[in-house]
């Protein structure tokens, strides 16, 4: 049976879905060479081989090295706030969000522990690599902003807890066994009192 001819649109919308495709396997692959060996082991050959793709595929998709690890920093950015939405949804209310967190925090060390391992060495290279400072800053400007819902507040409150929150996920990666949200339940429960602090004085609805 011939098959229908592809208009030149959806021949330019399958390049494009493809090509968004390799992007992303090549951000997936540099994670996790970056999880499993360390960023010293982030090559264009090494993540090729990761990835399954030719080694020129790394130059057409990346200006370089350090913007491989801007796009891996901000995808998982962008998987934070998919992460944050969804959490929204399921909080009815504002005395959930301790358990909801507390869950969402397990999960990344339980069932993503090599891509949240990865993004944390990528978070912590920033101190020494200043073009990747602006997306490793990303991720705490826009959960800050579903904190205060986007209406500013007390950023000092704010910041403390989500420095908080960075120090679990790293205690958690560096643990024998991953926490699970039982136990990470009372410290959130703790660390959201900044959050009532902010409420009372009428910075959150």
């Amino acid at each position: 049976m011939t098959q229908p001819r592809r208009t030149p649109e959806e021949e330019t919308d399958g390049r494009r879905l493809k090509g968004e495709r390799r992007r992303r396997a090549i951000i997936d692959a540099a994670l996790r060479v970056v999880a499993r060996e360390g960023v010293g082991a982030v090559s264009h050959r090494n993540i090729a081989r990761e990835a399954g793709v030719p080694p020129a595929s790394i130059a057409y998709y990346f200006d370089g090295i350090d913007d491989l690890l801007v796009a891996g920093l901000l995808e998982g950015c962008e998987g934070l706030i998919e992460q944050l939405d969804v959490l929204r949804e399921r909080v009815n209310e504002r005395t959930d969000w301790p358990r909801a967190i507390a869950e969402n925090l397990a999960g990344l060390l339980r069932d993503h522990r090599e891509r949240t391992l990865g993004e944390y060495e990528l978070y912590l290279l920033a101190a020494r690599r200043p073009a990747l400072r602006p997306a490793a800053r990303r991720w705490i400007e826009a959960a800050s902003g579903y904190v205060n819902d986007g209406r500013g507040g007390d950023e000092p409150v704010v910041r403390s807890l989500f420095a908080a929150i960075d120090g679990i996920l790293m205690q958690g990666l560096i643990a024998d066994e991953p926490p699970t949200a039982d136990d990470l339940e009372p410290m959130l429960r703790f660390l959201v009192q900044p959050v009532d602090y902010l409420h009372d004085r009428g910075y959150l609805s």
